[in-house]
């Protein structure tokens, strides 16, 4: 069996674009380039590839996660779906939770009010990421510029530059579909920088570099920007490393 790329993305449900993009990070190879075209072309074990990617995707794998189930052994494959199902079920709960206080508004027993849940939690994941910060940073300029800018700043400033931030997470979201290296990729890469330099310390290239790998690396910051859809901190990783390569 012989499937072009276009036929692949029409019978998949995902974008032609969307299957560049997994040939370039090696997650999903076409079996044939036409060296005289460039066109790729499919067969059946690509197809079924595809099929399990899109399967992993639907339980909220990043792509950085499928490709190391994919390569691990069964029993390493297990235990990722494993961890998956218990953070699914996290979800689940925080779902019901959300349709009760819905329904409970819905007939006039409560008030209608959702901010507690994610603001007490970004709140503690703050208090969080600031007491480490300070014991691996404390000491350099841009720990001290860090603290300055934010003693005095009130809360309604905080929770200003909170959903600033969210926005631009929520950019990141909407451009994985393309490349990192994409326009629009690179673009909110330049204005989170630019964000950061503002609002806490100048954030050097040095800086930014290692952000981007911390948000790869340590699973609380992954969960963080995963909120605003899954692989969201694998594709700002992987846009925040290109956009300091160049």
């Amino acid at each position: 069996m012989r499937i072009s790329i276009s036929k692949m993305a029409a019978l998949s449900g995902v974008s032609v674009r969307t299957l560049h993009y997994y040939d370039q990070i090696g997650l999903l190879r076409p079996r044939e380039v036409s060296q005289e075209t460039g066109y790729r072309w499919y067969g059946e074990a690509e197809a079924q590839r595809l099929r399990e990617i899109l399967f992993y995707r639907e339980l909220d794998f990043s792509l950085g996660d499928i490709r190391q189930i994919l390569a691990a052994s069964g029993g390493a494959g297990k235990e990722a779906l494993l961890r998956q199902r218990k953070l699914l079920e996290l979800k689940r709960r925080r779902l019901d939770r959300l349709l009760a206080l819905l329904d409970d508004n819905l007939k006039g027993e409560r008030m209608m009010d959702f901010t507690g849940f994610d603001t007490e939690e970004q709140e503690a994941l703050r208090r969080q990421y600031a007491r480490e910060a300070q014991a691996r940073w404390g000491e350099t300029d841009a720990w001290k510029e860090s603290r300055e800018k934010e003693r005095g700043r009130s809360g309604k400033k905080q929770a200003e530059l909170d959903e600033a931030a969210n926005a631009l997470f929520r950019r990141f979201a909407a451009a994985r579909e393309g490349s990192p290296a994409s326009p629009e990729a690179q673009a909110a890469v330049r204005e989170w920088q630019m964000f950061l330099s503002a609002n806490y310390y100048a954030c050097t290239r040095e800086i930014l570099a290692g952000l981007g790998e911390m948000y790869r690396a340590d699973p609380r910051f992954r969960a963080n920007l995963d909120r605003f859809g899954s692989g969201t901190a694998d594709f700002m990783a992987a846009a925040i490393a290109e956009y300091c390569r160049t």
